[in-house]
């Protein structure tokens, strides 16, 4: 069976997909805790808020590395 070879020209456009919904998200949980009164919810809703935040800080980290490598023609 034969590898497939790694194709990485869309990595950056998919990484920035992924930033778009994952800000979304934010956005939509955000809303989401300002209508409810119910303290878990609240705290359970605000700690998958800072996993996103986390995520988004290391996406954007992604996203310069393969777009630098993608000028650089993916040596």
């Amino acid at each position: 069976m034969k590898r497939q070879a790694d194709d990485r020209s869309d990595n950056v456009e998919k990484i920035q997909r992924n930033i778009t919904n994952t800000i979304r998200n934010i956005e939509l949980t955000e809303e989401a805790i300002s209508q409810t009164d119910n303290p878990a919810m609240i705290k359970n809703l605000a700690r998958k808020n800072e996993r996103r935040e986390e995520a988004l800080n290391s996406m954007r980290v992604e996203i310069q590395d393969e777009a630098q490598d993608r000028e650089q023609g993916y040596e």
